[in-house]
This record gives C-alpha cells, sequence and structure tokens, in this order.
C-alpha cells in the first residue's frame, strides 16, 4: 500500500518512513506542498499523512484541496500544533484523524490500522498516469485535476490502457475488449480514429505511446 508523507523535517520523516516500512507500506516523503501535489496528481497512494507547517505554505490547505479531488482518501495530521482550535481547524479541513507529536509509532500505526479499517483500499478506485487520473466509482477522467469529457468508446479504450500500464497491448486485443467482447463488431479503421480523439482531448500526452506495427503501451514518463 502506498503511503505519502507530507513533512519536511526529513529526520521525523525517516524514522515514521523506516518504521511504516516495516509494517509493509511504501512510503513517499514529499518535503513541500508543491512536491505533494505533484505526486498526488500522478498517483493516488492508500493513505496521507500530512504536517501543518510546510515551507510553502499550510497543510490546512492542501487538506481542503485532497478532500475536494479525492473525497474518501484516508487523511491524518501529524503536527507539533496540538491546540484545540488547531484540531478543530485540521477536521473542519477535511481531515479523518489527528495525531500531535510527539507521538508513539505503534499508536500512529494503530490509528492507521482502524482507519483503513473504515475505509479500505480508495487508491484502487482510482488509475493514473502522468497527471491523466481515472476515476472507476465514478467513470470520469481528468488530466491534471481538469475533468475531461469522453465519448464511452473513449473511455473504455483509456481504461484499458490503464488497466494494463507498462504492458504494449496490441490492436487485436484492444479491440476484443473494448468492442467485441460487447457484441460491437467494428473494423481496425475504428480504433486508430477513436485513437486519434482520445489523445485530442487529452492534449497528445507523451504517456499514451504507439508501438510500431504492434499496438499502444502507456507508461510514465515524468
Amino acid at each position: 500500500m502506498d503511503l505519502y508523507y507530507i513533512e519536511d523535517d526529513l529526520n521525523i520523516a525517516s524514522v515514521v518512513k523506516e518504521y511504516l516500512e516495516g509494517k509493509g507500506f511504501r512510503v513517499t516523503i514529499c518535503d513541500t506542498l508543491k512536491k505533494a501535489r505533484q505526486a498526488l496528481t500522478e498517483r493516488v497512494p492508500t493513505f496521507v499523512l500530512l504536517d501543518w507547517n510546510m515551507p510553502d505554505g499550510r497543510g490546512d490547505s492542501l487538506c481542503q484541496w485532497m478532500r475536494s479531488q479525492w473525497s474518501e482518501l484516508p487523511i491524518i495530521f501529524l503536527t507539533v500544533r496540538g491546540d484545540c482550535a488547531d484540531v478543530v481547524a485540521g477536521f473542519q479541513s477535511g481531515a479523518d484523524d489527528y495525531v500531535v507529536k510527539p507521538f508513539a509509532l505503534e499508536i500512529l500505526y494503530s490509528r492507521i490500522q482502524a482507519l483503513l479499517r473504515r475505509s479500505g483500499n480508495v487508491a484502487k478506485q482510482y488509475l493514473s498516469c502522468d497527471g491523466i487520473m481515472i476515476d472507476q466509482n465514478r467513470q470520469s477522467v481528468s488530466c491534471h485535476s481538469i475533468e475531461i469529457s469522453l465519448s464511452a468508446a473513449e473511455y473504455q479504450l483509456l481504461l484499458f490502457l490503464m488497466q494494463n500500464k507498462g504492458k504494449t497491448v496490441t490492436r487485436e486485443k484492444i479491440l476484443e475488449q473494448v468492442w467485441d467482447i460487447k457484441g460491437n463488431y467494428v473494423n481496425d479503421n475504428t480504433l486508430t480514429v477513436t485513437m486519434k480523439r482520445l489523445r485530442d482531448r487529452l492534449g497528445q500526452p507523451a504517456c499514451l505511446k504507439t508501438v510500431r506495427s504492434v499496438g499502444y503501451r502507456m507508461e510514465d514518463t515524468i
């Protein structure tokens, strides 16, 4: 499970990272809000730990943004700010829990486990590649946080490529899975036209590659 830890104190971050990786998480540390936004745009994690005071802004603003983008994403504030007003503000900004430094690693892990039991692995809902993101529950697509309107065929084509990210998928397999499996028999030119329209709608993304004489592949380039 992916966990993003947004923290500018690398001493604290490294201790938490080592402990949680020992529990099976893959931890990515972001020491600025800018890096955090970039990472979140590229891939939605299972969980987020968030500090309040960051070099380039306040954690509550990022929390509000995350909650507006991914309503089910589990978020815990992990901060030295323990005043009642700060705790209330943290929850109001969208956090699910609030842990005040200093803290025991075992207690933090227990809170993470408790929250995951309630929320599940929300990251499975989202597929992403270089800022292109599919919300499978809503069947919606966004590109760098801007929602993109796709036709049903364009959406299914993108979804199939995302589900096979990093693999080259043949044109025959795409035709079979996107069209023929539903009884909609089409010719090879239909895929070419649909792919062109999809690329246009997504702004000609570099991550959507043509493998000459074979098919297509989506892979992260950032």
